[in-house]
């Protein structure tokens, strides 16, 4: 018997100590089981917060959206409520003016009527008077057509005068365009002091320059005078040209004493050249190396030193000045 008490002790003690083991061991589960269940709820509340928000914002967004969207359509309900309004407004003002119109043409008609046979004469009148200005609409319109064709001629000869000037214009543009590419030309070959200077100074002194404005400053009755003040604008090109054909003058002046110092050079070499050869064409010919008390028999030409031969200084004159004299 004490046997079965002490198994029956150490069973419960055994069954006490399971039993135990088994509340700490659901404790510690329920422990767990509990703070991940308060991690996950804090996680999902963290989740759902976020989603709430991000709901949030979206619903903002497309509350403004939907308050922007609208606004046009509401300012435009507004208007056309307000616009409803007035075109009622307008309606019933023109219904009212549309009978006083009817109320008014009913008047006129009675009034048409009561005067229709009072006009029956005036109306007769009018009919003669239409005729004659008929008439005289008809002879109008026939001296509007001679004077028309009249017109048209003119127009005609006109038109003809402007194709002729219009070809003349053309043709001094060409010749002007000719200039102007000349004149480029030219400007490639000018020299420094030709661009910095393009004008040579006046030669006058500042009396005769005064002189000759008082001149120009005076009427004149002469035809070449008042053709003279007409193109004075055209001065300092006829500077530049008459520049250009001193220029001109003067290397063609240069250029034929040249030519004559240059065959005078040849005539030179060639009696040179003759004197110191020796065949018969030359020995039957006076020799210039044949010298005898410092003569020879050969006329010497003139050397191109001597005084007579020099380059001649040519005078310049300025045109306008001789112009001026003259006027």
């Amino acid at each position: 018997m004490n046997e079965l008490l002490d198994i029956m002790f150490a069973m419960e003690q055994r069954y006490q100590e399971h039993e135990n083991d088994s509340k700490l061991e659901f404790q510690s589960t329920r422990d767990e089981i509990k703070n991940k269940n308060l991690e996950e709820k804090h996680a999902l509340r963290m989740q759902l917060e976020n989603t709430i928000e991000d709901l949030w914002i979206q619903f903002q967004v497309a509350l403004k959206s939907y308050n922007e969207t609208t606004e046009d359509r509401k300012r435009a309900f507004e208007e056309l409520k307000m616009k409803d309004e007035k075109s009622s407004r307008e309606i019933d003002m023109q219904m009212r003016k549309i009978q006083r119109l009817s109320e008014q043409i009913g008047q006129f008609k009675t009034k048409m009527s009561n005067t229709a046979k009072d006009n029956e004469d005036i109306n007769t009148s009018l009919k003669e008077e239409k005729e004659k200005m008929l008439a005289h609409f008809q002879e109008l319109k026939s001296q509007m057509n001679k004077q028309r064709d009249k017109e048209r001629s003119k127009l005609t000869k006109l038109t003809l005068e402007s194709n002729s000037v219009i070809k003349e214009l053309k043709r001094v543009t060409e010749v002007g365009e000719h200039i102007l590419r000349g004149g480029e030309i030219c400007r490639k070959l000018e020299i420094e002091q030709e661009k910095v200077l393009p004008f040579y100074g006046s030669s006058l002194t500042e009396e005769e320059e005064t002189e000759a404005e008082e001149a120009i400053a005076e009427p004149t009755t002469e035809p070449l005078a008042a053709m003279m003040h007409e193109y004075s604008a055209l001065e300092n090109f006829w500077k530049r040209y008459n520049k250009v054909l001193l220029d001109k003058m003067a290397l063609s002046k240069e250029r034929t004493v040249l030519t004559q110092e240059n065959e005078q050079l040849r005539q030179v070499l060639k009696q040179y050249l003759d004197g110191i050869s020796v065949n018969d064409e030359i020995l039957s010919n006076p020799n210039p190396l044949f010298v005898i008390n410092n003569r020879t028999n050969v006329q010497m030409a003139v050397p191109v030193a001597d005084p007579r031969i020099k380059r001649p200084t040519t005078t310049v004159v300025e045109a306008a000045h001789i112009i001026k004299q003259i006027l």
